[in-house]
């Protein structure tokens, strides 16, 4: 089908939404990370966990080995009808119980023992934490693949003077290493919040009705072992029908990851811009490009990434919404998961996708930081000057010498140890070649390039350990 007006002929697309968009979803996610969460590879994990729960049961004779076995070879996602599932889907409103009318017609007679003593939200939370699983171990691949870039960097421009700046005005000199190290640190700790919440969230759900395991005569808890075996997931201490912060812990970290792109992404295009200039993003012909200004240099994966930082902010905070959940089944605030979850994953796939392109080519201009560290001609490390004159005048009146010099620089012009140099409570202390010390940024980047060490020295102690 085409739509059609009086003067173009287009082809119609289906999608909807950025993260599934043929224009845009290789910009707000990954291939592998939609196909973990495509409709074919949730209902396959649906199947796979009913096929698993007939064996568990199989093997402790909850059910006959032999329906067991039948129901193991006979389940077949290729065999499904999908437009059949969808339709009845929309009357019922879950999936699993059109789905488990199709398996049972699939397995003959042993199709009357699938899904023994489950309820719908069992198999859904269970596919829902392969899915997850699935997907951290892609996150996880990110965030190694990013630690190694920062790294990198860190290392590269340990001693590369740059003007370190707060509130947007130039503060005291840094260097980029330390920048990079900042970065490479929170990604160290994201690395760790990752291996310990593995265990909290890859925790299997089979309960049953209102989570008593009620139907299976007092075998439940055995069944719920093997289940969990055949899966290798974790055994639940209790049912988490309505007990949602496993899930909602895993999507706030994404907000973590995603923030601390966002940050990153933030410090690009800042430094990005024309009155700064110390770092571009990879050149890649035409991209970043302006429909009508030639010279435009857009930092689009910081863009993107500072994008989807805010998206999955809201889903954050959306997964923590529906923990509020009534009851022993929840009304509607499970539902609100089935939005918030996959586009997280999908979005922060994409951010970190455009994370690795971007700082993996990031293009860093150590002479335009050292022109831009040097334009307020020795302002910068005014506080270098003032601890200097202190132990000789005490510190507050350090502080009044030092800012009427930095005041007659605004306003006359001139350079800091020029202003210095005509001030008799300096001179008696401090001659022109220790001024002009005292004023070259390069000599006050403190401890940032120490940091830059033991920074490094603590990631690569994590990754060892495997932290």
């Amino acid at each position: 089908m085409c739509i059609r007006d009086s003067t173009m002929t287009l082809p119609s697309f289906t999608s909807s939404t950025a993260i599934d968009s043929l224009l845009f979803r290789d910009a707000f996610g990954t291939p592998a990370m939609r196909a973990i969460f495509a409709d074919s590879a949730l209902v396959s994990r649906y199947v796979a966990v009913e096929v698993a729960l007939a064996r568990a049961q199989g093997r402790c004779g909850v059910i006959p080995a032999e329906a067991a076995h039948e129901i193991a070879q006979r389940c077949s996602l290729e065999a499904l009808d999908f437009e059949l599932l969808r339709k009845e889907t929309d009357i019922v409103g879950y999936p699993i119980l059109p789905l488990v009318h199709q398996l049972v017609k699939q397995c003959g007679d042993a199709g009357r023992y699938i899904h023994w003593g489950a309820t719908t939200q069992d198999i859904m939370d269970t596919a829902t934490v392969l899915q997850v699983r699935d997907a951290l171990d892609l996150v996880d691949a990110d965030i190694a693949a990013l630690r190694t870039i920062l790294a990198d960097l860190a290392e590269r421009h340990r001693d590369t003077p740059m003007a370190g700046r707060t509130h947007l005005q130039h503060a005291l000199p840094i260097t980029f290493g330390y920048k990079a190290a900042i970065w490479l640190a929170m990604f160290d700790r994201h690395a760790q919040r990752l291996k310990e919440l593995r265990p909290r969230v890859l925790v299997g759900q089979f309960a049953g009705a209102a989570g008593t395991l009620a139907s299976l005569s007092g075998r439940g808890l055995e069944v719920q072992q093997l289940l969990m075996e055949e899966l290798g997931l974790g055994v639940p201490s209790t049912t988490w029908h309505v007990a949602r912060d496993g899930l909602a812990e895993a999507v706030n970290f994404l907000a973590l990851v995603t923030g601390s792109l966002g940050k990153i992404a933030y410090d690009v295009m800042l430094l990005s811009s024309t009155e700064f200039g110390e770092v571009f993003e990879p050149f890649v012909t035409g991209r970043g490009a302006s429909s009508t200004m030639p010279q435009k240099r857009n930092a689009i994966s910081s863009e993107l990434m500072l994008a989807a930082s805010k998206a999955v902010r809201q889903h954050a905070g959306l997964m923590l919404d529906a923990m509020v959940q009534d009851l022993e089944r929840a009304t509607g605030p499970w539902h609100a998961e089935w939005v918030a979850l996959p586009e997280s994953f999908v979005l922060s796939a994409g951010a970190l996708h455009q994370a690795r392109f971007m700082l993996g080519g990031l293009i860093v201009d150590p002479e335009r930081m050292a022109r831009n560290l040097d334009m307020t001609d020795g302002l910068i490390v005014a506080e270098a000057v003032m601890m200097g004159l202190a132990p000789h005048t005490g510190r507050q009146q350090a502080h009044d010498i030092v800012y009427a010099a930095c005041r007659s620089v605004n306003a006359e012009g001139g350079t800091l140890a020029d202003a210095l140099a005509r001030l008799p409570e300096v001179t008696a202390h401090f001659d022109r070649a220790a001024l002009q010390r005292l004023t070259d940024p390069r000599n006050y980047l403190g401890e940032a390039p120490q940091m830059v060490d033991r920074a490094l020295a603590l990631s690569r102690a994590h990754t060892a350990s495997g932290r």
